[in-house]
């Protein structure tokens, strides 16, 4: 395990591979212990991967709150400082791509392409989904409710008539949520997470934007809905939108997703 310690945040991190540098910033309750993962998608191949846990999550540090998107995007910074990268392609996924926008629009020189997948600019342009209103439900009523709205397909009468594939959803589900357990400090930071999510805003400043952008969506996601998607894409003058056959996972759900970010990093 590697950490490296940032203004008093001790961060958890993982590097692997060869090739051009890239930073891949993880969703909402990301964790580097959750597998499978980055490192075992297609963007650990042919790339200098660089991943890591955010503060509040996984093994870096929790400090008290409340955290701001500006926290986590100096964060992000400071860790590519760390590294020794003066500038590296970014991915930000979900949650991921709120912390990317903020990273992007206080650290422009540090990001060659940036990729947004599966996230919303907040305000005008859409929030996501408000996660943190599902916070208190009990664990399987707010994983089969996370099933509806990460994929619409996904309603409550398909998840009666698709059992076993809603079993094994919720299985990886359960597994992942349990990897923090009820630790205090862990329960503390993912809902601190949301505390900042909720609170994202980056419309208004989106067109100030310069490098070149690729932005993922998932047809069906009623997380990130397509419609803020395109609205970015409408912001962001350097920006293309891409639509690929799925939800919020759509990154698995179709199989032309890696190939086509990893294609496209490489220009």
């Amino acid at each position: 395990m590697a950490f490296v310690e940032l203004d008093g945040l001790r961060m958890h991190y993982r590097r692997a591979g060869d090739g051009a540098r890239l930073l891949y910033i993880s969703g909402t309750g990301g964790d580097l212990r959750i597998t499978p993962g980055v490192f075992e998608s297609p963007l650990s191949s042919g790339f200098d991967l660089l991943a890591y846990d955010q503060r509040g999550l996984g093994q870096t540090d929790k400090p008290a709150g409340p955290y701001s998107m500006r926290d986590y995007a100096a964060d992000a910074a400071a860790l590519l400082d760390a590294i020794g990268w003066d500038a590296a392609c970014v991915i930000g996924v979900s949650f991921g791509g709120m912390v990317a926008q903020e990273l992007a629009l206080r650290h422009p020189e540090k990001i060659v392409r940036l990729v947004l997948a599966c996230t919303s600019a907040g305000g005008e342009g859409g929030a996501s989904y408000p996660l943190h209103q599902l916070a208190d439900l009990p664990a399987d009523e707010r994983l089969a409710r996370q099933l509806s709205i990460s994929d619409v397909r996904q309603t409550p009468e398909w998840q009666r008539t698709h059992p076993e594939a809603v079993e094994r959803m919720l299985t990886w589900s359960r597994a992942a949520a349990s990897i923090g357990g009820n630790d205090p400090a862990h329960l503390a930071g993912a809902a601190l997470q949301l505390d900042a999510r909720r609170r994202h805003d980056a419309w208004d400043r989106l067109d100030q934007l310069r490098m070149p952008v690729l932005l993922c969506a998932g047809r069906y996601d009623g997380i990130a809905p397509l419609h803020n998607m395109d609205a970015m894409a409408r912001r962001m003058p350097t920006a293309e939108l891409k639509v690929y056959d799925g939800g919020h996972l759509f990154l698995v759900q179709d199989r032309k997703a890696y190939p086509e970010i990893v294609n496209w990093l490489r220009r």
